[in-house]
């Protein structure tokens, strides 16, 4: 009979080899975890932007214009930073399509009032070059005129402007033009960016701050940040 051999035993795996193995299982679970706390809080949004996006917004009443002009006469009136001096710099041509733009916006928007002209036009400077506005005359007078959103001026949205003006305030409206390219200010509405009607009340108003009335006018001021917000909305 043969000799008996025993089985070999195999060879012990070096020590390097089992750590990294086990390190390689350690990383393979963490990214696992990473990776389900990464799906559940994807989750988490999604459900959430479901859930707003299925209640129903809150109904506002509207308000009667007795009431609108109540609520808008217990907002005090801060006072107005003097006007910057707008001067105007172009060629003629330019100057004389700035200043259409600037004398057709304050006729349309006030008519033959000549305070409540002037106000409008220092708004529509005060507006020229600030954040989320154009940089000239015309193109804050027309800006968003041609979105879906609205138009800054209503005149420009309703098309009433393809109607030239042929009464008096027409000629009223050009001379105080003028006077505000060439440096003329109207320190009654300061450095004011935003308006409207006393009768009613928009959403932006608690948003600005009230520094001037002309007329059944308001007149407000902000910041950079709500100015960029507000001239998105389409509300002078």
């Amino acid at each position: 009979m043969g000799r008996a051999v025993a089985p070999r035993r195999p060879a012990p795996r070096p020590r390097g080899t089992r750590a990294r193995r086990r390190h390689r299982r350690r990383g393979t679970t963490l990214r696992a975890w990473w990776l389900l706390l990464a799906l559940s809080m994807l989750g988490a949004v999604g459900v959430a932007l479901l859930a707003r996006r299925m209640t129903p917004p809150a109904r506002i009443e509207p308000l009667s214009m007795e009431e609108a002009r109540a609520s808008n006469a217990a907002v005090p009136i801060a006072p107005a930073r003097a006007p910057r001096p707008f001067r105007f710099r172009g060629g003629a041509a330019e100057r004389a399509q700035a200043l259409d733009c600037l004398a057709t916006a304050a006729l349309y928007e006030v008519g033959d009032d000549p305070r409540g002209q002037r106000a409008v036009m220092q708004v529509i400077l005060n507006r020229v070059g600030r954040p989320g506005f154009p940089g000239t005359i015309c193109g804050v007078v027309y800006q968003g005129s041609a979105r879906s959103t609205g138009c800054q001026f209503s005149f420009t949205c309703d098309r009433s402007f393809t109607r030239r003006p042929q009464h008096v305030g027409w000629a009223r409206a050009r001379r105080a033009a003028r006077r505000a390219l060439s440096g003329g200010t109207f320190p009654a509405v300061g450095r004011a960016t935003h308006y409207h009607a006393d009768w009613m009340v928009p959403y932006w108003r608690d948003t600005l701050v009230k520094v001037g009335k002309v007329g059944p006018h308001l007149f407000y001021e902000g910041n950079r940040r709500s100015l960029t917000l507000r001239n998105q909305t389409g509300s002078p």
